[in-house]
């Protein structure tokens, strides 16, 4: 064997375990760093997380963002392969995202905004996955970053905007269903006046915790079963409206009810059951949308 050849061979079996090495250190260095960020975070964001986890459960609009951190979790989890292949070439542009996060932080405690306060965490942590990973690390977390969003209260200043909005639309879609089965009605905004009684479209009513819960899941359901990104904001979209009739459809039984059979039954356990039972169905509907986007996919692509 030539001599060349040894010694080309004698640096190629010293350099991989080098390599090899030095690619270790650099995990483990990525990991201990890590985990002294999180202690960090954990240490600066107890309050605000306590807070948010408290509304998760005492405000039931929002009851759903308990699964949001699992979902982004069991992403991250999905990737685990894909990020230990991704090089480690940290970004020192991740230092801006990083001091626009603590001073998004800084504006929502002494401006008493929890919304910005919350989402300061998510600027801060896309901060830092830059600024120790790099570019290519952040892309590949973008979606589980991005999909945080959804645990995060809408502010009440535009919660309030799009629920007086439902109510109206509700109430209006109810009443104008409920003709068409013999019940006479006379529509004031949001309540709807029956023979037998008041029927009014309160807040609560206005289908903005189902819509909130069905996006979610929609998005939730899209990564599982749609592989492309415009099919799975489709889905989002579709769920929209899906929602905004199943309210309706909820107010109407609920109208029916009043009508043909007792007023107190109505507003009481058939109100309530009827949320679980219109919600299931609203489920429902999403996947058969889904499965009519297949179809047309497939039939398209066969024609």
């Amino acid at each position: 064997m030539p001599a060349d050849s040894i010694s080309q061979k004698i640096v190629q079996e010293i350099e991989v375990p080098a390599l090899a090495a030095t690619r270790l250190g650099g995990r483990t260095r990525f990991a201990a760093g890590a985990f002294l960020v999180l202690v960090l975070l954990s240490a600066i964001y107890y309050r605000v997380i306590g807070k948010l986890v408290l509304d998760w459960w005492q405000i039931t609009d929002f009851s759903h963002g308990f699964l949001v951190p699992i979902f982004s979790g069991y992403l991250i989890w999905v990737k685990r392969k894909t990020l230990l292949r991704t090089p480690i070439a940290p970004a020192w542009s991740g230092i801006g995202l990083v001091l626009l996060g603590l001073l998004t932080l800084l504006l929502g405690i002494y401006g008493a905004e929890l919304f910005l306060s919350r989402i300061s965490l998510l600027f801060l942590l896309a901060g830092l996955v830059l600024w120790f990973g790099g570019w290519g690390f952040l892309k590949e977390l973008r979606f589980p970053l991005l999909v945080l969003l959804l645990a995060i209260p809408i502010p009440a200043i535009i919660l309030n905007q799009i629920t007086v909005p439902l109510q109206l639309l509700a109430s209006k879609l109810a009443s104008g269903l409920l003709p068409l089965f013999g019940v006479p009605v006379l529509r004031e905004g949001n309540v709807i006046v029956l023979p037998s009684m008041k029927l009014e479209v309160a807040e609560a009513c206005s289908g903005i915790r189902s819509l909130i819960s069905l996006i979610t899941l929609a998005v939730f359901c899209g990564y599982f079963v749609e592989k492309s990104s415009l099919r799975r904001l489709a889905l989002v979209v579709a769920s929209i409206p899906i929602a905004i009739m199943a309210n309706a459809v909820r107010i109407f039984g609920t109208g029916l009810c009043v009508q043909y059979w007792d007023p107190d039954k109505a507003e009481g356990f058939f109100h309530e059951f009827s949320g679980w039972v219109i919600f299931l169905v609203s489920l429902g509907c999403l996947f058969a949308t889904h499965r009519l986007m297949t179809s047309m996919l497939l039939r398209r692509r066969s024609a």
